[in-house]
């Protein structure tokens, strides 16, 4: 039974807040990646409490948004009925989104790159419809917050998403302006490792729907370094 059909049937306990939501049971943490535990229910309804949670937040759920959640957390082949059975429930019930945030920062505060595509996601869930307001930012940094992410990184990661401010690529770099060439390249250096493709696919174990999401942010922060380069004079200097 896949872990779409087992929350299908669990989901009306899954999102009561005052219960713990099912967790597999033989699940144990191997190396250090950025996917979750397989078979992890606790962390699958909590990722569907959260998007249930980001497409009310501007008080109206659209279908773009609907299709922008199943889009990014894609379910296997089959399972398409109850993955929308668990999100139309969640729509309905959730109440708490800030539980379910904390309880995927205890159980991964050693993934921070699992963190951080989970807020990747909800920021395409946000821009579905072609706008993100203020409610949806409002709730985006409450998550980030509830993830453990600084200001600064939360910046960073929504420049990546929304574009950064005018002239402004340090924030995609999580940087500031009086930073070192060194320091911005090594800032570079890190994010790349964390965010490149190839990487975030292959070796970190990432689902593979999580690549044309990962191609876009790679891209966001190599625009921004060559954007840094070219405004200090490093234009032909070799890194």
């Amino acid at each position: 039974m896949s872990i779409w059909s087992q929350l299908a049937g669990l989901a009306g306990r899954a999102f009561d807040i005052g219960d713990e939501p099912a967790r597999a049971v033989g699940t144990e943490v191997g190396e250090v990646q950025c996917g979750p535990d397989p078979n992890d229910l606790e962390f699958t309804a909590a990722v569907v409490g959260l998007g249930a949670k980001l497409a009310k937040a501007d008080g109206l759920v659209t279908v773009d948004e609907v299709s922008a959640f199943s889009r990014v957390f894609r379910s296997a082949p089959g399972d398409e009925a109850a993955m929308r059975r668990v999100f139309d429930i969640a729509r309905q019930t959730v109440v708490g989104y800030e539980n379910y945030a904390r309880r995927i920062a205890k159980r991964y505060r050693d993934r921070p790159c699992l963190l951080e595509g989970v807020l990747d996601g909800l920021f395409q869930i946000a821009a579905a419809d072609g706008v993100v307001t203020a409610d949806e930012l409002d709730y985006l940094r409450s998550v980030s917050d509830s993830f453990g992410f600084t200001p600064d990184q939360f910046r960073r990661i929504k420049a990546s998403h929304l574009g950064a401010e005018p002239d402004d690529p340090y924030t995609v770099l999580g940087i500031t302006h009086d930073s070192t060439f060194e320091q911005v390249r090594e800032a570079y250096r890190k994010l790349m490792r964390e965010n490149h493709p190839d990487l975030v696919i292959i070796s970190k174990s990432a689902p593979r729907e999580y690549e044309p999401v990962a191609h876009e942010k790679a891209a966001a922060i190599t625009t921004a370094y060559a954007r840094i380069r070219a405004e200090r004079g490093f234009l032909t200097r070799a890194d």
